[in-house]
């Protein structure tokens, strides 16, 4: 059993939804931030850094219990696990961790940048959302570059990177940016949202 530390947000959403796409049994355990419960010392004996999500496996290496924190280290860990969405073969299997990392490293950082600036900064911050608007727009230029002509970010295979990817391209609107203005983008993101393990994933904690 896996036991999930999540919250209705980007990263949080990365483990429902791979969670039900690999159809493992989890419990949730509702952790909203909004409240400050992350940094409660209950929470930081899970995870020192504060952060959602985080997971516990009963039955990890070994047969132990093993926790793991970081969304994409989360991510592999259950895809090694279960031998589902990231390939063994080493050439495919770097191809869908670089894109994994292209989310980690530059979606993830940028978009929430331009969700601090636009949603939650107490005062307006033109510089702040000129500059991180347009990073975001370089980068949804790169989804869409990648998406052409390819169903997937890697490999022609759905996988952890495109489960990493689309919870952040699913606040399209609060970054302020037209998803038919990036075609491919937009087929891609259609094709992800009908998923029907991604449409519960997104929903979880239900409560939230």
């Amino acid at each position: 059993m896996i036991e999930l530390y999540t919250w209705k947000t980007s990263n949080g959403r990365k483990a429902s939804i791979m969670l039900e796409e690999i159809g493992l049994p989890y419990n949730v355990h509702p952790i909203p931030i909004g409240e400050d419960v992350q940094f409660t010392p209950e929470y930081i004996a899970i995870n020192p850094n504060s952060k959602i999500p985080a997971i516990v496996d009963s039955e990890g290496p070994d047969g132990k219990p093993y926790t793991m924190i970081e969304s994409g280290a989360i991510l592999m860990y259950l895809a090694e696990k279960t031998g589902k969405l990231m390939p063994r073969d080493m050439a495919r299997r770097y191809e869908g961790i670089q894109w994994l990392m292209f989310q980690m490293g530059g979606i993830g950082p940028i978009f929430g940048q331009v969700h601090h600036f636009e949603r939650a900064a107490k005062v307006d911050v033109p510089y702040g959302k000129e500059r991180y608007g347009k990073e975001c727009r370089r980068l949804y230029g790169v989804l869409n570059a990648r998406l052409e002509g390819r169903n997937w970010l890697a490999n022609e295979e759905y996988s952890i990177a495109d489960i990493a990817t689309f919870p952040w391209v699913a606040r399209y609107e609060w970054q302020k940016v037209d998803l038919a203005d990036y075609p491919n983008v937009k087929r891609w993101f259609d094709v992800i949202a009908a998923r029907p393990a991604v449409q519960r994933g997104m929903e979880i904690p239900a409560d939230a």
